[in-house]
């Protein structure tokens, strides 16, 4: 007795040791760390236990320093580096995306498999109920829970092992009629299957047959081209990726994400389709308002889109005839991309814009600029990364609070710093700063038309100052023919041409009496001269303007036939 006092002595000792120092954060604390615990104090023990944490803390950065030091190297020394394992990683998500079929909408299936399992499961429990139907006793045990339907799952084994409840109520037996039976049966075996192991390898088979319609579910990866490129096929899928990854900074989510939308609208309006579908009455009216001529200075195929063309009522009278505009613009779009060599590393893969907003339609036309601005929105959504530069010429002093808007549609930063806006007395410098004058359509300032010079001569550009005289000179070192084209941007000079030859006794010949050159004139002098001895033509500008007029000016030598 006298053990059994000091034992339970010692356990009160113990319990009021332990509730003494007991703390929020000891509860959760195994019991040999309370034990270390009571070796120190309660407050020494709380203010050593946060600087072990916060030491801890340290150490674990400092040795995440190390590599974040160098990602931040690599990212800077080696970009390209960077931008090829997104294309990787770009690429594998493709991958992925094709095997899975993301990119179509893929068959519903499940619905059909729950229809078949629920009619197999009802073959279940009739073939159960037929066999629990002919083993008379079993029945009357059942019929006793029927006062009690939902604690059935929980007390199916009990029932079975008491044959008390058996005796207890041998009259609710006889008098509940056979077709009440039946159902409580049914109702009561269908808890009872998973349950009883001999009745289950009656429905094995059947639960095989389940599974076996689900067996056709692995496809074929899907087949997804753009702009006539499958992906992942070769080299030239790599610099379609490129694009969307560009349009998304590189994040590589982001930019599945838009490739998967453009593959979605390109089913959604038949793009594919709308390529080889013939041109309506209205294309050569919109080939007016839109064309491509020429290259830029490094070698990007131009696209010239003229607004003003949208104030004829006739062509953009309603949505209807808008939508038709649009159509075709798409199809020019994609005639243009797939006209790209992806495969050749030095081919340009995208294009320079130029859009003339000379006579463009004001701002009280919102439906017409709400449509320009859906119209662009889905270009560069669907079409990223194939503008390497905008030119916006011409440009009127409403349009810049319009820009501000305009600009905001341009999500891409990327994008943004593409575009260049000019007025009417900057639009042909503009041009000439990205497009070589020979490359450039009259109609903008140039001085590519179709004549008898081609653009492979060059074009040579030079500056008159106010109020004095330029001259120009075209050698000719033997009998040939000279021909050659000029043009003054602003006009409201004077010119003139004459034959000067190096041969003594020879005269001098006037090929062009000095005359001044208006607006309304054409804008580009084109003239030619049949050299029969060795001399130049001698070109004046005479400018008595108080403005410089830029000239541009190029010549080629043939020779004569008639000789």
């Amino acid at each position: 007795m006298a053990q059994e006092e000091a034992q339970k002595s010692a356990d009160v000792t113990v319990a009021v040791a332990t509730e003494k120092p007991m703390t929020d954060k000891e509860v959760t604390v195994p019991a040999p760390v309370t034990a270390e615990k009571e070796e120190v104090s309660a407050p020494v023990s709380e203010e050593k236990s946060v600087p072990e944490k916060e030491e801890t803390v340290i150490t674990t950065e400092a040795e995440k320093s190390v590599p974040v030091k160098e990602e931040e190297k690599v990212i800077v020394l080696t970009a390209e580096e960077i931008q090829k394992k997104a294309l990787e990683e770009f690429k594998e998500l493709v991958k992925e995306a094709l095997n899975k079929r993301e990119f179509t909408a893929p068959p519903v299936t499940p619905p059909p498999k729950e229809e078949e399992k629920k009619p197999a499961e009802e073959t279940k429990v009739e073939e159960k109920t037929e066999e629990k139907k002919e083993e008379t006793p079993t029945t009357t045990e059942v019929k006793i829970d029927e006062s009690k339907p939902e604690e059935k799952s929980s007390t199916e084994a009990p029932v079975e092992t008491k044959p008390e409840e058996k005796a207890a109520v041998p009259e609710t037996v006889t008098t509940g009629a056979d077709e009440d039976g039946t159902k409580t049966v049914e109702a009561i075996e269908e808890s009872i299957v998973s349950v009883s192991p001999p009745e289950t390898t009656t429905t094995a088979p059947v639960v095989e047959e389940t599974t076996v319609v689900a067996e056709p579910e692995p496809l074929e990866p899907e087949e997804v081209s753009i702009w006539g490129v499958p992906l992942l096929q070769d080299e030239r899928s790599d610099v379609i990726l490129t694009k969307f990854l560009r349009a998304r900074d590189f994040k590589v989510k982001e930019a599945l994400t838009m490739l998967k939308n453009t593959v979605q609208w390109r089913k959604e309006n038949k793009i594919d389709e709308l390529v080889e579908a013939e041109a309506g009455e209205e294309a050569s009216e919109f080939e007016k308002m839109v064309f491509t001529h020429g290259v830029d200075k490094e070698g990007h195929v131009v696209i010239y889109s003229s607004y003003g063309e949208f104030q004829n009522k006739e062509l953009f009278s309603d949505k209807e005839k808008l939508n038709k505009f649009l159509n075709w613009r798409i199809q020019l779009q994609e005639k243009c991309v797939r006209a790209i060599d992806f495969s050749n590393p030095e081919a340009k893969s995208s294009f320079v814009f130029v859009s003339d907003f000379r006579n463009a339609p004001g701002l009280g036309k919102r439906a017409l600029w709400q449509f320009i601005r859906r119209a662009v929105k889905q270009f560069e959504d669907n079409y990223p990364e194939f503008a390497t530069r905008e030119l916006f010429i011409n440009v009127p002093w409403w349009y810049i609070p319009y820009y501000k808007t305009f600009g905001s549609i341009i999500t891409s930063p990327r994008t943004r710093s593409k575009m260049v806006l000019a007025g009417p007395s900057k639009s042909a410098d503009t041009i000439f700063k990205y497009i070589a004058p020979e490359q450039v359509p009259v109609k903008y300032g140039g001085l590519s038309k179709d004549t008898t010079l081609t653009t492979a001569e060059t074009v040579t550009e030079a500056v008159v100052k106010p109020g004095a005289k330029f001259t120009i000179e075209l050698p000719a070192s033997e009998a040939c023919t000279l021909s050659w084209e000029l043009r003054v941007l602003g006009a409201d000079v004077s010119y003139g041409a004459q034959f000067e030859t190096t041969t003594e006794g020879s005269y001098d010949v006037i090929v062009s009496k000095n005359r001044k050159i208006g607006l309304t004139d054409e804008p580009v002098i084109t003239d030619s001269f049949k050299v029969g001895e060795p001399g130049k033509i001698v070109i004046t500008i005479d400018n008595q303007t108080s403005k410089k007029k830029k000239v541009l000016y190029r010549f080629k030598t043939q020779p004569r036939s008639d000789i």
